[in-house]
């Protein structure tokens, strides 16, 4: 067997035979592409692991050395659930996870305003929404990933497709072919039209962390079997922040400040890739002092942090009107970037890659005819549901983080006096669009809300037929 230290001398010899001799262009059926997926995020994740199952070929090219995701706080609901649970992911997720059943919102000074409950939401869309710290998910689909099949520290400077295929180039000078390109590598990744590239008129920026476990003797609430949910908004402040509990007596929290300007935004979308301590010192150093409803001070928390650990990064929201061309497709945040407030991006991006795996399934052949056809079922498909979603995160943003007399009247009276029934049906809104793997066997449906009805695959059921066929022969032999 391998010593650790062999082994990654023998995985950096192929690599460097790889950038050497890179594979030409993929031979096939004329009809199962093999499919470039440039980002190695979630939305990626998910993709080749969807593409496995369907029996599609795939490599995933990602700029950074290494898969570092943030620290804080994740949710997912029962709009991507079942296709969790299709993989088997859904059981494995539940054990890294708890319940969220009610969002408590405070004052800079400590003071109650207001709380959100969705305890009842379970009954209506039959799943009770899960929080957890951001890499917990990373660690579950890269587990099922083939390592040699990502391919890091590859940075796409180029990029031409043609009526054979697509390809990329990258900073090392390598150069891959596909039959189908998928930018999963965040906004702004592409050729954009005009609209498309307009910049936002303000944008956020978020620092995130997950404490190391701490005493819950001195967090009350902690050691829970619910997570204890909370977001603080600062009273004439530029600041609001957050703090969950999650398994393993561990805090995750964020800390938000909305940009004034333009030339504040573009600065910061700028140093978006500076990663690491030496860009979180000085906002740190701002918000040391903020109390939290679970007691002490948000530097504790910090504090109690891994400096690594702690990621700052800009966020924005925008819904561009561009994602596909040719032979080219944009999912997540390179087609959708929604605020946080909703807690909707991260399940809009994985729906992105459930229903694209749809359609590369269904594909016909491999013609530009054929895959711009799918690719716009598949734009037709998502483009209504995130644009809800689109505006709903802005609503919820005003409600979690305005500060203004109007936001924080609406505030007040939505959440204090709306009937837990009421709040419970509003927020599972937009719960009912559930898509699943149309190439696997479907997950039952759950609750008491009406769900969208999946589309059957015609192949599919095609193929489920002929095998059942084949084992009837077999067994008459």
């Amino acid at each position: 067997m391998l010593s650790l230290n062999e082994l990654q001398q023998l995985q950096q010899r192929q690599q460097q035979h790889h950038n050497q001799h890179p594979p030409p262009p993929p031979v096939n059926d004329g009809k199962t592409p093999h499919v470039v997926i440039v980002g190695a995020g979630l939305a990626g994740l998910l993709l080749a692991i969807l593409l496995d199952q369907a029996s599609i070929s795939w490599e995933i090219y990602e700029r950074s050395k290494e898969i570092r995701p943030l620290g804080g706080i994740m949710a997912l609901n029962a709009g991507i659930f079942p296709a969790l649970e299709q993989l088997g992911i859904y059981e494995e997720l539940l054990r890294v996870s708890l319940p969220s059943q009610q969002f408590n919102i405070y004052s800079g000074g400590m003071n109650k305003i207001a709380t959100l409950k969705t305890k009842g939401e379970k009954e209506i869309v039959g799943y009770d929404r899960m929080v957890f710290s951001r890499p917990e998910l990373y660690n579950l689909l890269i587990a099922r990933v083939a390592p040699e099949k990502i391919h890091y520290n590859k940075k796409v400077t180029s990029i031409e497709q043609n009526q054979d295929g697509a390809m990329i180039r990258c900073s090392d000078g390598t150069i891959y072919y596909g039959n189908i390109l998928v930018g999963a590598d965040g906004a702004y990744s592409g050729r954009l039209p005009s609209s498309d590239a307009l910049e936002l008129s303000k944008g956020y920026i978020c620092m995130v962390g997950t404490t190391e476990p701490l005493n819950p003797a001195h967090y009350p609430g902690l050691d829970g079997e619910v997570s204890s949910a909370y977001q603080v908004i600062g009273k004439k402040s530029k600041y609001s922040w957050s703090a969950f509990s999650v398994p393993g007596n561990r805090i995750c929290w964020n800390v938000v400040s909305q940009l004034a300007t333009l030339e504040e935004a573009t600065e910061e979308k700028f140093r978006n890739s500076e990663w690491g301590p030496q860009t979180t010192e000085p906002m740190i150093a701002e918000v040391k002092n903020f109390l939290t409803p679970f007691g002490g001070t948000m530097g504790e928390l910090i504090s109690a942090t891994p400096t690594d650990k702690i990621s700052r990064v800009f966020l924005e929201d925008k819904l561009f009107e561009t994602w596909h061309a040719g032979r080219i497709v944009l999912i997540g945040d390179a087609c959708h970037k929604l605020l946080p407030s909703s807690g909707q991006g991260a399940v809009t991006a994985m729906q992105d890659a459930v229903a694209l795996a749809n359609c590369l399934y269904e594909l016909k052949s491999l013609s530009p005819v054929h895959i711009q056809e799918a690719l716009q079922i598949y734009k037709d498909e998502r483009f209504s549901q995130v644009q809800e979603q689109y505006e709903a995160s802005k609503v919820n943003a005003k409600l979690i983080y305005g500060q203004t007399f109007l936001e924080r009247c609406a505030r007040h009276l939505i959440f204090n006096y709306m009937p837990m029934s009421v709040q419970a049906k509003a927020s599972s809104k937009g719960m009912a669009y559930r898509p699943q793997a149309s190439f696997l066997p479907l997950v039952a449906d759950r609750g008491t809300c009406q769900v969208i009805p999946q589309k059957p695959s015609k192949r599919y059921l095609h193929e489920q037929q002929l095998e059942k066929t084949s084992a009837a022969a077999a067994a008459i032999i």
